[in-house]
């Protein structure tokens, strides 16, 4: 997968194990200030650091389990450099987190039981939600280094993301759920239309999807 634009290349493909620590810093510095994170991890200006760490911890796993269970981990670099990040989980792949005892496990002693239970009644009502889709991918995480933002980088990395998704016959689309509204104006620039407002936490949000080409009129 790749990305060019007049004289600078951008290259968009799958992780490689030595990429996952950059990936790891990318997420934390763009979602560090996430509301249904700061909600579910009960920030706290006082006890920041405590956030952070739980933040960092619940990164960390979340790569591990994407990782181990081969599901996309797709980079954008740029000089050979990482400069952006996104992980993406089939509908029909066993990622699901009730599942994975183990990823639960270690998720409850970093971010705690109260904290993991909720993440994973997160992640179940968007799956109930997207039923109809069929086989869909989902966006869980997309990160820029923040040295780069207004560049372009985030639209290259989901044009990139469009080859996996067109590249499944059986894939009917990519869906990805938001809570800021300048986010849903840059995925909706991108195709993606809103589907389902959901609330986790008292935070408000925009289930958004981006049917493939195969199925762009269903």
């Amino acid at each position: 997968m790749t990305v060019a634009q007049e004289n600078e290349n951008f290259i968009v493909q799958y992780l490689q194990a030595e990429d996952l620590s950059t990936a790891g810093s990318l997420m934390y510095q763009a979602y560090h200030d996430d509301p249904v994170f700061k909600k579910v991890l009960n920030y706290n200006e006082q006890q920041k650091f405590s956030y952070e760490k739980k933040l960092r911890g619940l990164i960390r796993e979340e790569l591990s389990s994407f990782w181990q269970e081969k599901q996309p981990l797709i980079g954008l670099y740029h000089d050979k450099r990482l400069k952006a990040v996104a992980c993406v989980f089939e509908s029909s792949s066993q990622l699901q987190a009730e599942r994975y005892w183990h990823w639960r496990l270690k998720l409850m002693l970093s971010a705690g039981y109260l904290q993991t239970n909720q993440l994973i009644e997160k992640e179940k009502t968007i799956r109930e939600s997207l039923q109809e889709k069929g086989n869909y991918y989902f966006l869980a995480f997309i990160a820029v280094d923040p040295h780069f933002h207004g560049q372009g980088f985030g639209r290259y990395l989901l044009r990139g993301l469009d080859d996996l998704i067109n590249g499944n016959i059986d894939a009917t689309g990519m869906a990805v759920f938001v809570t800021r509204d300048v986010h849903i104006k840059f995925f909706s620039s991108e195709g993606f239309s809103k589907f389902k407002a959901l609330s986790f936490n008292s935070v408000d949000g925009q289930l958004l999807f981006k049917p493939s080409l195969a199925h762009i009129s269903v």
